[in-house]
C-alpha cells in the first residue's frame, strides 16, 4: 500500500490507538487528535505527530488540523446519552467533516455501529443523521460498521475467575454476534482506503465465525479460565421495570432521563443480536455478516488469563 497522510480522530479511545498503531505500522504518517497531549499515552515515533484539539458546540474545532489525505474518525459518545450522543456522535463528528474538506482530505472514512440498522436509541440516531451528512458530502467515504469488539465481551471476565455465574438474559440463546478484535478492526479501517470496492459503500463487519450466542460465551470463558460453568438467567424485563422507576423522576431529574437511556441501551443490547438485519426476513443473519481477520475471541480470553494483555474496561458502559 502506498503510504500516505492520515488524521484520526478519537485517537486515544480504544480502537483509535489500534487504528494509529497499525497506521504507523504500515508506514503512513499520522496525525492523531487528542485533547490533551500530555496524557495522550502515545510513545515517540518519527511519523507521528500528535494534534492538540479541542471542540467547542458554538466553534468546532479549536486549533490547527494539518493537511492530511484521509480523515478516519473513531469518535462515539461514552455513554450514549441524548446530550453526549448529539454531541459527539453527531456535531463533533459534523465539524470534523467541515475540517475534512477544508484541508483538501479525499477520503473519509467512519466508524459507526451495526445497531444502527434498527435504530432506537439516542445514539443510533445520532450516528445515522451524521451518515447522511457524510453520504451526501462531495468526499468519497467509507462507512464502516462493525459488530461486538472483543472488549464488549470482556465484561464478565473477573466474574468467571471469581468463579461467580456468567450473567445471560432470557435463554442465553436469542441473540448472537461476530466479535472483531481491535486490531482487525483497525486493518479493516486503513484497507478502505486502498480498495475501491469499499469506497462510497456502507460497510458491516464482524470477526471470524461462527456468531456467538451468550450461552457459548459462556462456555468458551469458563473454559478458558478452567472454570466450573454456571449461568444465571435474568429476564431482559428487568430494564423495562428500572425504566419504569426512572421514568416517574424523568420529568423533573436530568439524571433520571439519562439513566433512562440506559436502561433501555442495556435491554437492547440484551435482545438484539449484532449481525446483519435482514428485512425481508425479519431476523439477524450470520450467513449475511461479513467477516475479515484471524484474531479470535478465545485467544484474547487466553492472553488475558496468562497476563499477556491487560484486561479492560470501560465504567461508562458497564451493566455487569
Amino acid at each position: 500500500m502506498a503510504k500516505t497522510s492520515i488524521l484520526v480522530a478519537g485517537a486515544t479511545g480504544y480502537i483509535g490507538r489500534a487504528v494509529v498503531a497499525s497506521a504507523l505500522a504500515q508506514g503512513h504518517q499520522v496525525y492523531a487528535m487528542v485533547r490533551r497531549p500530555d496524557q495522550s499515552g502515545f510513545g515517540p515515533h518519527p511519523n507521528l505527530h500528535i494534534i492538540p484539539a479541542n471542540f467547542q458546540s458554538t466553534q468546532g474545532w479549536v486549533g490547527h488540523v494539518p493537511k492530511a489525505s484521509i480523515v478516519i474518525s473513531c469518535l462515539a459518545s461514552r455513554t450514549g446519552t441524548p446530550k453526549d450522543a448529539h454531541l459527539v456522535d453527531y456535531q463533533m463528528n459534523a465539524a470534523l467533516l467541515s475540517k475534512a474538506q477544508s484541508i483538501g482530505a479525499e477520503h473519509f472514512i467512519l466508524l459507526s455501529a451495526i445497531c444502527v440498522q434498527k435504530p432506537r436509541l439516542a445514539f443510533q440516531f445520532e450516528k445515522l443523521r451524521f451518515e447522511d451528512d457524510l453520504q451526501a458530502s462531495t468526499l468519497r467515504y467509507s462507512i464502516v460498521r462493525p459488530t461486538a469488539y472483543f472488549k464488549s465481551l470482556s465484561g464478565q471476565v473477573k466474574r468467571i475467575q471469581n468463579s461467580k455465574p456468567f450473567l445471560v438474559f432470557g435463554s442465553g440463546s436469542e441473540t448472537a454476534c461476530t466479535p472483531i478484535s481491535e486490531r482487525d478492526l483497525a486493518n479493516y479501517l486503513l484497507d478502505c482506503i486502498k480498495d475501491p470496492t469499499k469506497w462510497n459503500r456502507i460497510l458491516p463487519i464482524g470477526g471470524p465465525k461462527p456468531a456467538l450466542t451468550p450461552n457459548a460465551q459462556a462456555e468458551l470463558m469458563a473454559g478458558v479460565f478452567q472454570k466450573p460453568l454456571k449461568i444465571k438467567r435474568i429476564s431482559p424485563k428487568l430494564f423495562d421495570r428500572l425504566g419504569w422507576v426512572l421514568s416517574v423522576l424523568a420529568p423533573v431529574s436530568q439524571w433520571a432521563r439519562d439513566k433512562s437511556e440506559l436502561m433501555k441501551i442495556g435491554k437492547y443490547y440484551a435482545t438484539e443480536s449484532m449481525l446483519c438485519w435482514d428485512p425481508e426476513t425479519q431476523s439477524y443473519d450470520e450467513t449475511s455478516t461479513p467477516s475479515t481477520g484471524s484474531d479470535r475471541i478465545e485467544n484474547h480470553f487466553v492472553k488475558i488469563r496468562d497476563g499477556q494483555e491487560i484486561l479492560s474496561q470501560d465504567p461508562n458502559s458497564q451493566i455487569y
